[in-house]
């Protein structure tokens, strides 16, 4: 027998936003697919009666794997969470192509190959959301963080073509820019910069502001349980903007991006974050 409550799919619930909305969506009544690469990292959740998967979002036979089950254990999907994400942290010039790659990889490709996966389906039943979660990165540059704000600039492009491409088969798009959230970003942006920081950078004078950027989603944070309440209720209301800010500094930095001239917002950043010190 199909599954007859909503349901959702969830990727990187392991911790933050997307452990937050899966709390969220399994308090509302949804079947909730709560995913990530580490499933010990979840197991907790499946006590709670929420499903757990393992999902490599690199892995395109991972995805296969779980569109599969989905869609035959439930005959559909209705709400699809794209929440894994990767923070690369470093200066432009000293990072690795590879670097470069696997930043796309995990914010961008693998979000695009699970939209493909599942709007089928959607397109079939002539209804379903896709929440992409990016950031406030997306849509103001900083120093040091040149690869995941590019990344993130690119999925919010894409959500803004799926929402126009999707609309007319019922199916909303919605992209999530958040500012800072609880979380364990600050942690893994440490260990990404880890992997590109030499000794030898050219920025070295100035490490304590290149490190300054990888902690800095965790300044002030807004918690992941208030931010995912929020959210939700805003996708339920079905609200006429398909574009979420949430969390402190989201319209902060959503200003400075859009609304600053070039000259006066790259001074402004270049003195945040020590550049005008190389001088």
């Amino acid at each position: 027998m199909l599954n007859s409550k909503k349901n959702v799919l969830i990727t990187g619930c392991s911790t933050g936003i997307g452990r937050g909305l899966a709390l969220e969506y399994h308090k509302r009544g949804y079947k909730v697919w709560a995913t990530a690469r580490n499933l010990d990292s979840i197991n907790d959740l499946q006590k709670l009666g929420i499903v757990t998967a393992r999902l490599d979002v690199n892995s395109q036979q991972q995805i296969d794997e779980i569109a599969n089950k989905i869609l035959s254990e439930d005959g559909r999907l209705d709400v699809l969470v794209n929440n894994a994400g990767y923070g690369s942290m470093g200066p432009l010039v000293e990072t690795s192509i590879e670097e470069l790659q696997q930043q796309f990889s995990t914010n961008v490709f693998s979000a695009m190959a699970l939209v493909q996966a599942f709007s089928p389906a959607m397109i079939d039943e002539s209804s379903g959301a896709i929440i992409n979660i990016g950031s406030v990165s997306g849509v103001c540059t900083t120093p040091f963080s040149g690869t995941y704000c590019a990344s993130k600039a690119a999925m919010n492009s894409l959500s803004d073509c799926l929402r126009m491409e999707l609309k007319p088969f019922g199916i909303r798009v919605f992209t999530v820019q958040p500012g800072a959230i609880q979380s364990d970003f600050a942690r893994n942006a440490n260990a990404a910069l880890e992997r590109v920081w030499s000794e030898h950078s050219f920025y070295k004078s100035i490490e304590s502001f290149v490190r300054k950027r990888a902690n800095a989603s965790q300044e002030r944070p807004t918690t992941a349980e208030s931010f995912c309440r929020k959210l939700v209720n805003k996708v339920e209301s079905q609200p006429i903007s398909s574009v979420i800010r949430l969390g402190n500094g989201s319209w902060a930095l959503t200003v400075l991006g859009q609304w600053f001239p070039t000259v006066l917002r790259e001074s402004i950043l270049s003195s945040v974050f020590g550049l005008n010190r190389l001088k």
